[in-house]
């Protein structure tokens, strides 16, 4: 984790200790031009980029880093800029966007292989026609339910943070 920062070295390092970021990871001072800069840096060194931003100024790194994330008190520009808008001013929301962001893409590829698993176990048997067409229609409205209630668990999800207060 890099912190990216305008403000002076000792209100970055201050903030950067409060949440756990390491001092030598703290790049205070910089440009708003510079910011993108930083972000392409780190790209190219084969990093995935997420960057948070709330001002007009972090709208250019909040488009050129792989996932941009926007706080909802923040400017227009930087929400417009960013995929992702945490509708709190609260940094811990950002773990939880990128825990349920997993989350979702492992639904995703269960759901596909849930999908193809059907399909694979189902098209053979059809075509030998051993599948009536009935009970091929009714494997069809099964494998979506079956995908359809698989992605609403993702309902149920929580944030960890809130789990462990309790």
């Amino acid at each position: 984790v890099v912190m990216i920062s305008g403000d002076n070295p000792a209100a970055a390092r201050a903030v950067a200790q409060r949440v756990g970021i390491d001092p030598e990871d703290v790049r205070a001072q910089v440009l708003p031009g510079d910011k993108a800069k930083v972000v392409a840096e780190l790209k190219a060194g084969g990093h995935t980029v997420a960057m948070v931003g709330d001002g007009a100024n972090d709208a250019p790194a909040l488009a050129a880093a792989d996932v941009g994330m926007a706080m909802a008190n923040g400017t227009d520009v930087a929400m417009e800029a960013a995929g992702i808008t945490l509708m709190r001013g609260d940094l811990a929301l950002v773990g939880d966007a990128l825990a349920l962001s997993h989350r979702t893409v492992r639904k995703i590829r269960q759901n596909l292989f849930w999908a193809f698993a059907y399909n694979v176990v189902g098209i053979p048997f059809a075509a030998l026609g051993l599948l009536s067409p009935v009970v091929a229609g009714a494997a069809m409205a099964a494998s979506s339910v079956s995908v359809m209630a698989n992605a609403l668990l993702l309902r149920r999800w929580k944030p960890n943070r809130l789990l462990s207060n309790s």
